[in-house]
């Protein structure tokens, strides 16, 4: 069993994380289509109506292909983990259902409407429509967190007679105070990858010199927007998600900060190799105190380290655990520092000339989808060894009736299939940036002539 609990894990790290690079960048478009539309609204702008045209086909594709990776998930809480379902199911089964009967209807009719409508909707209506997807997403967005947030910090249950979890109170599972920030955090990170990605396309255009207009457009779209998301990645989300860490999962935060010993003036570890068996960090740089400050505001206050815990609490992959951290939150470090460069070279007019600044606003498209994979590794490796966090261990939620060979060969299976979907994707997307968002009329007639931005 003990082999068939690690390819259970396995598998369903690999489709969950595959799975994600699609509803963020989803999430994080819905915001900025939006946007674009609102401006197109505002300023009777048709270069925006264009612009949001086109990044809603992007939409659409990546819609698709999140759907097709999301499902299998689903079915492995009954495949994999049937223990884990049959003792929870009562409480996680009201947010999952809520988010497929409500958010996921109601995202995926108007994306219809969206999508092939306009003519009929007219310009307001059309706007509508648009909003309506993006509040379906992010209504997605916030069920799955609710979720993921009871298994963190279980509240608004009781036992049942044979020691199953019951829901007695929905409100306190929906305004869980885990999922409230959890959520802010998860989000301002897609809005993030939105911002990047749109960006990258716009600094694509404006090097290769072509639908130059609509490129100034994405990249001031994606600049603007994104400065402000990664300050609020930082602050005041970031900074809440780990005071819920240092509130409700103390040694998931010791082992993040690879903090093996109880200290006053703990440091803040900017780098450095956790050695669990000699329970130290080698060659770290270190900031002295400063995670006493960030997590109880006191520059003398005691952080408890591993030691303060049984060996049985501790996460059961700290280096990996320790790692994801630091990659999170390096990234995001990098974020605001191209960021706040970006919008600064913007505000002086010479955002659009420099050459350096569109490769680098390019390059580092991939770099928000790494990020909010490592952030999501923290917190499912964090919580461990616990499937819910106090009452369940990861060890008793696995299926029994399900060996290591049927996980193994199942794993293998959705390995080549979601290979094909990436090549799909890769495909559909390259022709859509290739094509361009100018209208296929306006490719005849000449383009958009430029204005000022």
């Amino acid at each position: 069993m003990a082999d068939a609990l690690v390819f259970h894990r396995i598998q369903f790290a690999f489709t969950i994380i595959y799975h994600y690079l699609f509803p963020q960048l989803t999430m994080g478009l819905a915001l900025l289509i939006v946007i674009m539309k609102a401006r197109g609204l505002a300023r009777d702008g048709e270069r925006w109506n264009d612009a949001a045209r086109f990044w809603i086909r992007i939409f659409g594709i990546n819609f698709a292909v999140g759907v097709v990776t999301g499902i299998p998930m689903e079915f492995q809480f009954g495949t994999n983990w049937a223990q884990f379902s049959r003792y929870a199911g009562g409480v996680i089964g009201q947010t999952l259902a809520m988010e497929g009967v409500f958010s996921f209807f109601l995202e995926s009719s108007f994306l219809g409407l969206f999508l092939f409508g306009e003519r009929k909707l007219g310009r307001i209506g059309h706007w509508w429509a648009g909003f309506l997807v993006f509040l379906g997403s992010w209504l997605s967005g916030y069920f799955i967190v609710a979720t993921n947030a009871w298994m963190q910090r279980p509240v608004g249950y009781t036992l049942g007679p044979n020691g199953e979890i019951l829901l007695s109170s929905f409100w306190a599972l929906l305004l869980n105070k885990w999922a409230l920030w959890q959520y802010a955090h998860t989000m301002i990170g897609a809005v993030q990858t939105g911002c990047f990605a749109m960006a990258a396309v716009g600094a694509f255009y404006l090097l290769t010199k072509r639908d130059e207009v609509y490129g100034r457009s994405f990249v001031k779209a994606g600049v603007l927007v994104g400065v402000i998301a990664s300050l609020l990645q930082l602050f005041p989300t970031g900074d809440m998600q780990g005071k819920m860490m240092a509130e409700y999962q103390q040694p998931a935060l010791a082992a993040m900060e690879g903090l093996f010993h109880t200290q006053p003036n703990a440091p803040l570890v900017i780098l450095g190799q956790p050695e669990v068996e000699k329970r130290r960090l080698d060659n770290p740089l270190e900031i002295p105190g400063m995670l006493s400050f960030l997590t109880y505001r006191k520059w003398s206050a005691h952080v408890k380290g591993l030691d303060s815990f049984p060996e049985d609490q501790w996460p059961d992959r700290i280096p990996l655990l320790y790692y994801s951290y630091h990659v999170m939150v390096g990234l995001g470090t990098i974020f605001i520092a191209v960021q706040a460069l970006a919008t600064l070279l913007y505000w002086k007019r010479k955002l659009y000339e420099l050459r350096w600044m569109l490769w680098i606003l390019m390059l580092c498209a991939p770099l928000p989808f790494i990020a909010n994979t490592a952030g999501w590794m923290t917190a499912e490796i964090g919580r461990q060894p616990w499937l819910i966090y106090g009452l369940m261990r990861t060890a008793h939620g696995a299926s029994p009736r399900v060996g290591a060979g049927n996980a193994w060969f199942t794993l293998i299976g959705f390995m080549g299939l979601y290979t094909v979907l990436a090549m799909l994707w890769c495909f559909l997307i390259g022709r859509e940036i290739h094509l361009g968002p100018e209208p296929a009329a306006q490719r005849q007639t000449g383009p958009v002539p430029a204005t000022a931005d």
